[in-house]
Formats: structure tokens, sequence, C-alpha cells
């Protein structure tokens, strides 16, 4: 039975990113928001939640390994696997503010994460611990990224500049648009969560240990939202949604689900974590390198290549296990 519900789980969110991204891309078009932004807000909100539900739920149980290994797993496989698929398929065409702010600021959540979360070797701590100062500290972040985003949608509107790339035309029809995308979203949480849990089960059966069982089962099934959501924008060719909604998703995980799961209570996380987190910086670091070439396009060898480092990343975690 649990392998049933977890194919069920995948058709539900196969069907609810679908439906997602096509009233997202219609309610951006009516609003003259571009798709950029709605991919960094209500895609990546959206696509989140699995990742908020599983962490936060986790780390009230006292497993705490899942919780941050899930937030950071999702960051890695959302930055080398997904967007190396998703380039793959399409090229990812990159916008400037998107190099300029977007990626940057997701960095800064990595190098953040490490600092924070390195309290053996920068303050002779005996344990790696998140405390709800910490979680605080990152909640601050995110509330300067939230003004950052409305900021940029107010002045879209203001200039009536908007980009919506796709190979047909989009009707805009918000009694619609709005009921798809929140029928889109429910499907994406349903699916999600329904997923999560039977791939936690299958694979605690196995023995494994919370933090990988949190870098991988865990962590690829709350990632599986940004993963068909991403990868369904870039078949309709939305390339700005397929970018922003990964590129948001690590954003609101770093800063807003580990800064309220963290804040709620205290996590204490293995120091082979550390590695996971250095790891999760350099792949950001690298996405911001490719952005710049080819005019700002991720092409197909580039998406490969990231997909890659993911797989042999998944290798070298389950050895090290």
């Amino acid at each position: 039975m649990t392998y049933v519900l977890l194919i069920i789980g995948f058709l539900i969110l196969i069907k609810g990113a679908d439906f997602f991204v096509d009233g997202s891309a219609g309610i951006a078009k009516h609003f003259k928001i571009p798709p950029i932004i709605i991919g960094l807000t209500i895609v990546a909100f959206g696509t989140s939640a699995p990742e908020a539900a599983v962490s936060i739920s986790a780390a009230i149980n006292g497993t705490e390994g899942i919780s941050v290994g899930n937030i950071v797993g999702s960051n890695i496989i959302n930055i080398s696997l997904i967007i190396g698929l998703t380039a793959f398929i399409f090229p990812l065409k990159v916008s400037k503010s998107t190099i300029i702010k977007e990626i940057p600021l997701a960095l800064l959540g990595a190098v953040a994460l490490l600092i924070l979360l390195s309290d053996i070797k920068l303050s002779d701590g005996t344990a790696n611990i998140f405390s709800r100062a910490d979680g605080l500290i990152l909640l601050a972040f995110f509330s300067v990224f939230l003004y950052y985003i409305i900021e940029v949608a107010l002045k879209s509107q203001g200039n009536g500049t908007y980009l919506i790339e796709t190979d047909k035309p989009i009707t805009t029809n918000l009694k619609k648009d709005i009921p798809i995308t929140l029928i889109g979203l429910t499907g994406i949480i349903l699916g999600g969560w329904l997923v999560v849990r039977e791939s936690q089960t299958i694979a605690l059966s196995f023995g494994m240990s919370e933090t990988l069982v949190g870098l991988t089962i865990v962590a690829v099934g709350t990632s599986l939202p940004e993963l068909v959501t991403a990868l369904t924008a870039a078949l309709k060719k939305q390339s700005e949604i397929a970018l922003g909604n990964v590129i948001g998703s690590n954003i609101f995980n770093t800063f807003f689900v580990l800064g309220v799961t963290s804040t709620i209570t205290p996590l204490v996380v293995e120091a082979k974590i550390i590695f996971d987190i250095i790891l999760m910086i350099t792949l950001t670091i690298i996405l911001l390198v490719f952005s710049h070439t080819h005019k700002r396009t991720l092409n197909k060898a580039e998406g490969v290549l990231l997909s890659l480092i993911y797989l042999s990343y998944l290798v070298f975690i389950i050895i090290r296990n």
C-alpha cells in the first residue's frame, strides 16, 4: 500500500504543477507582473510548503537531523539536479536582476547558514546548535527579501513592463486563473506531503540515519514540487518562472522555513552536515558563474554538468553514512 500511495502522490504533484504554472502565468499577465516575481513569490512559497511542513514537524518530534538535512538537501537538489535537468530540456534565460540580486541573496543565505551552524569551529562549542536567536536572524533576512520583492512588483506595475515567454497566447481570466492556481497549489502541497511521508517510511525501514534520510529521501520528496513545476514551466517555455521558482524556493527554505523551525525549537545538528552546506555554497557560486555565460543563458552542457555533480554527491553521502 505504501508504494501505491507513493505513485498517487507523484500523479497529484504532476497535475498540480501543471495547473499552478498555467494559473500563475495568467495572473502575472493580468496584473502586468514579471513572471520572475511570480516564480520568486507565489510559486516558490507553494513549492516550499512541503519543506516547511516536514522540517517543522521533524523539529517538534525531536528529529533535528531530518529537519536541517531536508533544507540543505533540498537546496542542493534545487541548484544542481533541478536546474540541470530544466536547462537540459530548455535553455534557461537569466535576467539581469536575478544575477545581481536573487542569486547573490541565495548565496548570502547559504553563507549565513554555514556561519550560524559552525558553533564548534567558531565558538568552541560542544555542538552545532541552531538557536532561536539564529532563527530570528534568518527571519530578519527574509523580511528584507519580501521588501525587495514587493518593491520590484510595484515598480513593474508602475511602468507596465512585463514579459511572458510562451509558445501560445496566454489569456487573462481571473475567475479561471485564480481557482486553477489554488487547485494546483493544493495538489502540489498534498502530493508533496504524501510522497514525503511514504518515502520516509520506506527509507527508515532500511535503517538509514536521520541526517541521510533528510539529505536524500526526504529532500528529494520535498523537492519534487520544485522539480515538476520547473520542468513543466520549461516545457511551456516559461523559463523565468522555472528559474525564479528554484532560486526563490532556496531563499524561502533557508530564511523562512529554517528560520521558523529554529525559532519554534532549537536544532542540534551533526557536524558532518557542514560539508553539505559548503557544497551548497559552491553550487550557488557555480550557478552565478554560469549565469554570466552564453548571453545570460544556462545551456544543455551546463545543465548536464550540474546534474552530474548531484549524482556524484548522492553516491558520496550514501557511502559516508
